[in-house]
């Protein structure tokens, strides 16, 4: 196998619905010894943003490097990404890599057969697959995990405690009626490894393992769903004060369908969450004692990320589907056999990244090239200089909505580009002020007004 060691292998790491403050090297608050391992070994971003707060619209982006506005794909609406479609994975198979996918990708409807639609996941650039569906699309969509439950006589009561969650109270918390060795997350995990254990080709491998959790239901099984203490859990961020007259937007949608919370309802879901958590991040550790059993460690590279957070009682809310930190600011770590070598290990860099800058990222560190238009940019420049600047301002898009990040502010305009959220991130980190619609505001909102339309303006580019 020595014959490609100028190129890594790459494990590209997901999962679904991860807040930025979820890891232990980033909250302090969940147990995540092997993610925090990886940032030690590599540099974490802080400042990373999702590029949609919900699941669909962001993955399309992670595939094409496209925003919303150019995918046309605003929320959660059954899509099908097209297979004649440019990605990163394309590029990274074109620069002589084995391409692998273990996980959910939703670049493609949840329904049916998944085993049915591999061809796409091929036109994609994946050659290897074993793709599942989300926690509730488990529940009817069929999969080799699915079919492998069924088989094991455990189909039938996950499909039931789904149907009886969501007609009663859909953040209940309670364990999963899968056996841990059962349970998505550990599938996803124990497929991965036994698929880089057996792994004999000439070419270097780009594994993709996209665990389907911490997304809700909050079933996380024992000896996972007691491991944190809630006297060690954060509360949550309160719903943020506002000028009475501001515009509105989807943020107000979602306090008008707010569930009702009681008393020990969000301790019981962070805690749940946070166990969730700590089970990928065990899963990640074996898969990496895999690697290292296969003398390869140190010459792969490792990026983790998610696709959007989750609120978890922040604000009142539950789930996505809006611009407050809890929704759109996600873990990013990168760690490659230089960073491990240099004096970079271990850093934190604070400028502004986009989730979906892990595909061009992954690119280079394979020598591969994207020549389709990519509006994600390659984190590599700044590994080597992690006081160095990836971008001034992020931006992330949902249901014909636009938010805009820098350091100072955050600000969130409606279809009608009116601006309905507005805080200032440097004296309200918790975002208990919304300054949106204040008249002393009004040349701070124009300001940034201004940068959103140049940006949208430099990014007009569509999918085809």
């Amino acid at each position: 196998m020595g014959g490609y060691m100028k190129q890594p292998n790459i494990l590209f790491i997901m999962t679904d619905q991860q807040r930025w403050d979820a890891m232990g090297c980033s909250g302090g608050w969940i147990e995540t010894p092997h993610m925090d391992r990886i940032a030690k070994q590599g540099v974490r971003f802080t400042n990373c943003v999702t590029t949609s707060p919900v699941c669909i619209s962001a993955r399309a982006s992670m595939a094409t490097g496209l925003y919303p506005h150019n995918t046309g794909i605003w929320h959660n609406v059954e899509h099908t990404l097209s297979p004649d479609t440019p990605t990163w994975m394309q590029s990274v198979r074109a620069a002589g890599y084995r391409t692998s996918l273990f996980g959910k990708t939703h670049l493609h409807p949840h329904r049916g057969d998944l085993r049915d639609q591999e061809h796409l996941m091929h036109a994609y650039g994946l050659d290897d697959v074993d793709e599942i569906g989300g926690p509730r699309a488990s529940a009817r969509v069929l999969s080799h995990m699915t079919a492998a439950w069924e088989q094991n006589g455990l189909w039938e009561a996950y499909q039931h405690d789904f149907d009886e969650r969501f007609e009663n109270k859909p953040h209940v918390v309670r364990p999963s009626t899968l056996p841990v060795e059962w349970y998505a997350d550990v599938y996803v995990g124990n497929k991965a490894r036994t698929y880089l254990s057996n792994y004999e080709r000439e070419e270097p491998w780009c594994c993709w393992v996209s665990f389907g959790g911490p997304h809700e239901p909050w079933d996380t099984p024992e000896p996972y769903a007691s491991r944190h203490l809630r006297s060690n859990i954060p509360d949550a961020a309160d719903r943020p004060r506002d000028h009475e007259g501001r515009p509105r937007g989807t943020i107000d949608d979602r306090f008008a369908n707010a569930p009702r919370l009681d008393p020990g309802d969000i301790e019981a879901m962070r805690v749940d969450y946070a166990g969730n958590v700590s089970l990928i991040d065990e899963q990640i550790g074996l898969i990496l004692d895999t690697v290292e059993a296969r003398g390869e460690l140190e010459n792969t590279a490792i990026i983790l990320t998610s696709d959007h957070g989750e609120m978890n009682g922040d604000a009142g809310l539950i789930y996505k589907e809006n611009f407050l930190d809890g929704a759109v600011r996600v873990p990013m770590l990168v760690r490659t056999p230089d960073t491990c070598r240099s004096d970079c290990a271990g850093t934190v860099n604070n400028s502004f990244v986009e989730w979906f800058d892990a595909g061009p990222t992954i690119v280079e560190l394979a020598g591969g090239t994207i020549s389709h238009p990519n509006f994600a940019r390659s984190l590599m420049p700044v590994l080597t200089d992690p006081a160095g600047v990836h971008r001034q301002e992020a931006i992330s898009e949902y249901r014909y909505e636009t938010m805009i990040l820098n350091h100072q502010w955050k600000m969130a305009v409606n279809a009608d580009r009116q601006p309905y959220l507005l805080f200032d991130r440097i004296t309200d980190q918790r975002e208990a002020h919304n300054l949106a619609g204040r008249s002393d505001m009004r040349e701070v909102e124009a300001s940034l007004l201004d940068n959103m339309n140049e940006f949208m303006e430099s990014t007009q580019v569509q999918l085809k």
